[in-house]
């Protein structure tokens, strides 16, 4: 007598911990924060203000007066500054904290798995531990333990599912490690643009990923006969505001913003002004140069700024478009319509940042446009299911 094995339906998923999708939410809402207050310490200029990491001029928190941090050997880099040291020092903090909320959740996440929390642990005390040594100058050592923390978090990853939410929620706890890193080297590497613009799209990551969490521990499907079809548009919508989100962070980190002057459409009189394109996407310089204020000339910068402003037509055009199609899906109008007014609201802040010449609050502000964007279309493909059979 023979037996057929038939296979096993495949496992639904698996709700992780009781209050997971609270801290997720928490999480989301101060990785929110953490972006948006980090534009507004990039634009302000304070990005070198704490010239030494973690500390600021060798202080836990900041220098309150200019003569508390000027016997540190971080002056010889900059003077102190204290009504720009505390945001930096202020960005710092919060970005810890949220570091230390994704360990929590990484942790509930991996409870059941075989020594998941072990792994989990080994890899934040890896990374603890290096950050001690890099302070006392044992850079090599130091980035040994923190590349050994993030490959445990990775191996992890690779041989969990994410039934659980396991995977991402380890996946998630590599990439804020690897945020602290370029955090660090924004600051030590004097704001080299390939490294400021790497921690902007880091963030943003993080605050996808965590959003992404966030959605499937609640639960709260939508479920649409066409949802395959309109998940690969999402896709291609976020992969298109991904390009143009890096395209932006490379146009500040070069300090191309008003690269054109206050012209919009033109460009300093001209539709098409002298551009050097070559010259103004090289992406490494070498080490040891002082980035602030940019160093590209006015060529290189208008080709910047014009790629931005070309990739800007093909997002604006392509989320208005998604946006009338999905109006068209009942159950999605209003994602729909709060997709289209984001995009019309974003490519405003971004016409009124160079005719206004960049005014603090709405450089501020199209950062946090983008982030919204990016919750829109994460929020979908978070959601959006297949019917049940």
């Amino acid at each position: 007598m023979t037996t057929t094995r038939t296979a096993s339906p495949p496992r639904a998923f698996a709700r992780p911990a009781r209050h997971f999708h609270r801290l997720a939410w928490l999480a989301v809402a101060l990785a929110l924060g953490v972006i948006v207050f980090g534009a507004f310490v990039r634009l302000s200029d304070a990005g070198l203000s704490c010239p030494d990491w973690p500390t600021c001029y060798g202080r836990a928190a900041w220098p309150t007066e200019a003569s508390q941090g000027a016997d540190h050997a971080a002056t010889a880099i900059r003077p102190v500054e204290v009504h720009k040291a505390w945001r930096e020092q202020f960005h710092r903090m919060i970005a810890g904290a949220l570091g230390v909320l994704t360990l929590a959740l990484a942790l509930l996440a991996v409870r059941r798995r075989r020594h998941g929390v072990a792994q989990v642990l080994a890899a934040a005390a890896l990374v603890a531990v290096a950050i001690p040594l890099y302070m006392h100058g044992e850079h090599v050592a130091a980035s040994v333990l923190a590349v050994a923390g993030e490959a445990v978090l990775l191996f992890a990853a690779l041989r969990w599912s994410n039934l659980d939410l396991a995977r991402v929620a380890a996946i998630t706890l590599a990439v804020i490690i690897f945020q602290a890193l370029l955090g660090m080297w924004t600051v030590t590497w004097l704001l080299k643009p390939i490294v400021v613009m790497g921690h902007l799209l880091g963030g943003l990551l993080t605050f996808s990923l965590l959003l992404w969490m966030a959605w499937r521990a609640t639960g709260l499907p939508i479920r649409l006969a066409d949802a395959a079809r309109l998940r690969r548009w999402l896709v291609a919508g976020l992969v298109l505001l991904g390009v143009q989100i890096a395209l932006g962070g490379w146009t500040s980190a070069n300090y191309a913003a008003l690269a054109c002057g206050t012209d919009f459409p033109t460009c300093v009189g001209q539709w098409w002004p002298p551009t050097d394109f070559g010259e103004g996407f090289v992406l490494w310089r070498g080490i040891g140069v002082d980035y602030e204020g940019g160093i590209l000339d006015g060529a290189s910068r208008i080709a910047i700024q014009m790629a931005h402003r070309m990739m800007a037509v093909v997002v604006f055009v392509y989320l208005l478009w998604l946006a009338a199609r999905l109006l068209r899906t009942p159950g999605l109008r209003g994602w729909a319509s709060a997709l289209g007014l984001l995009t019309i609201a974003q490519v405003s802040l971004g016409v009124a940042n160079v005719k206004l010449a960049l005014p603090l609050w709405t450089a501020v502000l199209h950062n946090a446009g983008a982030v919204l964007l990016l919750f829109v279309l994460v929020s979908l493909l978070a959601r959006l299911r297949a019917p049940e059979a």
